[in-house]
């Protein structure tokens, strides 16, 4: 439960008394790493700007280990603060020299960083891997890179390059890039300014999805740790806080966790990559303005909106399927009838419409579904319908499983589509595995363009909100 700030100050007020009466009692005026962060009332937590680490979305900082952190501030009860650095490097220098609490920067664990700092248990697992642009040939080994391959300065890259040439490549030569990061160095050489870098297997996966150029040669090392830094020394106070808030973190909520930010990533169903980013330069900001005003109407954020125009239309004003849907958004003749939609092939009226269409099936969610979850379970509902989706979550109860998320969920969906299961729902046989590649996708294009319009948001308004409120009592949510 995250303490209230009234139990807050109080806490930290009476910390400060305690410490106090500890330091006469024991003539001690040094309070321990805990203590002294509590009564500050800030976590301090170095990091990099990195869709892995931490970037800026439309509710503030996010990324997965970001999100990690925010729950340990929760927990602690205390302000988190992000100190941004350039690359995991000078991170582990912050913290070395107690200039922070924590670092927290996809930090690769090694035996000479371990005697430099001490790291909590991991908090995910990656490769090394080669990169180079898509028009370049691709290199068999290190052998013959011709001193082309650049890494961060005083990387863990730098290190295993260090590990390779004295154990199997004598001639290699590399670049050591100071004041940049392993998200830099990729977009250099997707940007065609460096030819070879290497960077860790979830940063690159990241990156590809906005930057298709970029491919993988082969992996650099086998399976590595990534973990959060704390001081080294005697005194492990906040370190076994730390340490705790990992190990005891639940698993179903540490896996709902890595899902939100890498479950896409390893599914490439989404083939038209490059098309997409390059409709976002060309296409996307003729349509823009108007994903902006109707999220700011209803209460959403543009690009899950944008997002969702894409998947359907590609954002062509004209697309008709050979169902009969047409428009941008897609929208049946009886969606545009309830949303009031006279022209489904205009582009206003139909990024309206099915806008106002979404917004009710998410208010329409149980609230026992949380963020977010509830949003991929109005996509999906979007995509196949009320009706269907709830039969999907009662499928995934009968064989206990988690109605409320779509992780399980989606299991049930793609059972719609075999009799011995749809047979048993009250609306029968739906298309599901159409509706999991529509989520899976609409999630992929709304990832991308977060990164590439750096997590500004057009914010709703009270007066936008009330309205979404009011909009989604007043017509159906029937597809």
């Amino acid at each position: 439960m995250t303490a209230t700030p009234r139990q807050v100050s109080a806490l930290r007020s009476a910390l400060l008394a305690a410490v106090a009466l500890v330091a006469l009692v024991t003539c001690s005026p040094n309070p321990n790493r805990l203590e002294r962060a509590l009564a500050s009332g800030v976590l301090r937590v170095a990091t990099t700007n990195s869709p892995t680490t931490c970037f800026a979305g439309p509710s503030g900082p996010t990324g997965y280990e970001c999100d990690l952190l925010r729950g340990l501030a929760e927990k602690l009860g205390m302000k988190l603060e992000l100190v941004y650095l350039a690359n995991a490097s000078q991170v582990l220098d912050y913290v070395a020299g107690g200039r922070v609490d924590v670092g927290a920067a996809g930090i690769n664990v090694t035996a000479s960083r371990s005697e430099q700092v001490r790291f909590t248990k991991p908090v995910q697992t990656v490769r090394q891997q080669l990169v180079y642009r898509a028009d370049e040939s691709k290199p068999r080994d290190l052998d013959g890179l011709d001193g082309k391959l650049a890494v961060p300065k005083g990387s863990s890259m730098a290190e295993r390059l260090v590990e390779l040439r004295a154990s199997r490549y004598p001639t290699l030569l590399w670049q050591e890039i100071p004041d940049a990061g392993g998200n830099d160095l990729l977009a250099r050489v997707a940007d065609g300014e460096l030819t070879y870098t290497i960077a860790n297997s979830d940063l690159v996966a990241l990156n590809r999805r906005h930057a298709p150029k970029l491919k993988v040669a082969f992996d650099v090392s086998g399976n590595e740790d990534i973990a959060w830094a704390l001081p080294s020394g005697s005194d492990t106070s906040l370190y076994d806080k730390v340490q705790h808030y990992l190990t005891t973190f639940p698993e179903t909520e540490l896996a709902r966790l890595r899902d939100r930010h890498f479950g896409v990533v390893e599914n490439d169903e989404y083939l038209g990559v490059v098309r997409f980013v390059t409709d976002v330069k060309e296409r996307l900001p003729k349509y823009q303005r108007y994903f902006e005003d109707a999220a700011e109407r209803y209460g959403l954020d543009w690009r899950t909106l944008a997002a969702i125009g894409y998947q359907e239309s590609k954002w062509d004003p004209d697309a008709v399927s050979h169902t009969g849907v047409r428009g941008i958004m897609m929208l049946t003749m009886d969606t545009a009838e309830h949303m009031d939609v006279k022209d489904r092939e205009d582009a206003v009226q139909s990024i309206e419409g099915g806008t106002r269409y979404f917004q009710q099936l998410l208010r329409k969610m149980p609230a026992s579904i949380p963020e977010p979850d509830r949003t991929w379970m109005a996509l999906a509902a979007y995509n196949q319908g009320l009706g269907h989706l709830h039969d999907a979550r009662k499928l995934a109860q009968k064989v206990g499983k988690n109605p409320n998320r779509w992780d399980d969920v989606r299991e049930g969906m793609r059972r719609l589509t075999q009799e011995q299961w749809y047979s048993q729902t009250k609306h029968g046989y739906a298309r599901g595995g159409e509706a999991v590649h529509f989520v899976t996708n609409v999630r992929s294009y709304y990832d991308v363009l977060l990164w590439m319009t750096g997590g500004t948001n057009v914010a709703p308004s009270t007066e936008a909100q009330a309205a979404a409120v009011r909009s989604a009592a007043e017509s159906p949510a029937d597809r």
